[in-house]
């Protein structure tokens, strides 16, 4: 059965996001769903055949999402009676809402099938976590379908507040949405949302996972390989993942898919449960690989032996944070004051210093306090903790060397991870080893597995697996810490690493 009621959600959808007021998008976190991204998050959730499916489309915008799952089950499941509860905060956008939950009464009344929809004007968070004197409590849902709001969470806001009273922290609008969206589930009940894919990782959400996976099983996730596409035409550049997950499901299997847009025919695999989501892993990172390479990479990376202890090693972020210590910040170096290392200062695996970046290249030590900002000479790893978009890799590594750099105490900026032995430096053939190893395709292929941002945290290359010592120094023996091309470095880490030669 072709309805239209997708295609007619669609023009809704353009018109009510010709209305609203840039400013007031960006404090909501307004991005409609096109019908095409609806269409595909519409068709993750499992449909009984008889019976009463109710619905609840939490942050509904225009209701692309109910119109796709009120469209499908029209289509595969008619012997079903359908309840919709959708909520939307801007009034103004619920008059569309509301136009389309009619359409689907209409279309489903013509085709025989109890459909019945209601439209909540409210703030979604307010009414679930008790807020608002109004609420939504009442029976649970069958299946919460959702596009939520992304924007920030103050960490005193009464949203945040709000959501607590679950039990979970939520640093942010969608977040927050997906934990109570969970706890409207009944058990068995299905959670299908489409997310930026920034919670996979980092200790940022790591309270929220531990929520999150400890209440829901994921069942399938659908990955896009461009982050231009499924919100084209609202400007968003976000890495986004589609999932549907079961309140107190099985954790056996899961299924995989991975398109470039929403508009492309996706490639499906199968992985075990503990493929996404590791036993004993304590931070509880979702680990989605987008086929059979990212599979090998992540069994190659398991195999390597050691882990930053074993290796003595530690990663931290930088001390200086900037805006703290205005007063210790030079422009220029002048005589008697320290190194100021910066992202900017990292480039083709050597720190550049001093360089002209716009940042202060000089620091001064003013007081006994400002000693603690400082690191001891020697050889250090560095890693920018934010890439830039138009770099290839998301893991930038680059080596800190007192031989060109000065023999001298340095301060690191905070955007920094650095790697150090109990805050002191390396030798340099571990440092340049571990430089290469750090930029090579099979960390980064990796490390995007279970990141979907650019920022690399010291947690995130905590948990990396990395080769032996002698493996390190071997790769790192005779040999400039200034990068090659990628295929060169992916050559001698395949020969030295990966190869396990190590005859230096």
């Amino acid at each position: 059965m072709t309805t239209g009621l997708s295609l007619r959600a669609e023009e809704r959808r353009r018109q009510a996001l010709a209305t609203l007021d840039a400013a007031e998008q960006a404090r909501l976190g307004q991005f409609f769903t096109p019908h095409r991204a609806a269409r595909l998050i519409a068709a993750l959730p499992r449909l009984p055949e008889s019976g009463t499916l109710r619905i609840l489309d939490p942050g509904a915008g225009s209701g692309s999402l109910t119109a796709a799952l009120v469209e499908r089950v029209l289509t595969e499941a008619p012997g079903l009676s359908v309840e919709v509860v959708a909520v939307e905060v801007d009034p103004q956008v619920a008059e569309y809402l509301s136009a389309t939950l009619r359409d689907c009464e209409g279309t489903a009344c013509e085709a025989g099938i109890s459909l019945t929809a209601s439209v909540v004007v409210g703030d979604f968070i307010e009414l679930r976590s008790g807020i608002a004197h109004q609420s939504l409590e009442g029976e649970p849902f069958d299946v919460v379908i959702m596009n939520p709001p992304y924007a920030k969470l103050a960490a005193g806001s009464a949203h945040r507040k709000g959501v607590r009273a679950l039990g979970v922290d939520c640093p942010n609008l969608y977040a927050a949405f997906l934990a109570l969206g969970t706890d409207a589930l009944r058990p068995g009940g299905q959670l299908v949302a489409i997310t930026p894919r920034s919670f996979a990782n980092g200790p940022y959400f790591e309270q929220f996972r531990r929520f999150l996976l400890r209440a829901l099983a994921i069942d399938r996730l659908h990955i896009f390989e461009s982050r231009s596409t499924v919100f084209a035409d609202t400007g968003v550049l976000q890495e986004n993942i589609v999932f549907s997950a079961t309140r107190d499901g099985e954790r056996e299997k899961v299924m995989l898919t991975v398109s470039s847009g929403h508009t492309d025919t996706a490639v499906e695999h199968v992985v075990d449960y503990t493929d996404i989501v590791r036993p004993g892993d304590l931070h509880q990172f979702l680990r989605i690989s987008a086929g059979d390479a990212d599979t090998a990479v992540a069994e190659l990376m398991a195999s390597m032996p050691c882990t930053l202890p074993e290796l003595r090693i530690q990663a931290s972020t930088g001390r200086v944070v900037d805006f703290r210590s205005r007063d210790n910040l030079l422009t220029e170096p002048e005589p008697g004051c320290l190194p100021l290392i910066y992202p900017g200062n990292v480039r083709n695996g050597v720190v550049e210093w001093p360089r002209a970046i716009g940042k202060a290249q000089g620091f001064a030590v003013l007081a006994d306090k400002d000693e603690k900002l400082l690191v001891p000479a020697g050889c250090y790893v560095l890693v920018k903790r934010f890439s830039a978009k138009e770099e290839r890799r998301r893991i930038v590594a680059a080596v800190w060397n007192p031989e060109t750099g000065g023999d001298t105490r340095v301060a690191f900026e905070n955007h920094l991870n650095v790697f150090h032995s109990n805050g002191t430096g390396l030798d340099l053939e571990m440092a340049v080893g571990l430089s290469y190893w750090l930029n090579s395709s099979a960390v980064d292929r990796f490390f995007r597995t279970f990141s979907g941002h650019t920022q690399v945290n010291a947690t995130d290359l905590r948990s990396l697996r990395y080769p032996t010592i002698a493996a390190l120094r071997s790769l790192g023996h005779r040999r400039a810490p200034c990068l090659p091309d990628q295929d060169s470095i992916d050559t001698l880490v395949q020969e030295y690493l990966l190869g396990e030669k190590h005859d230096g």
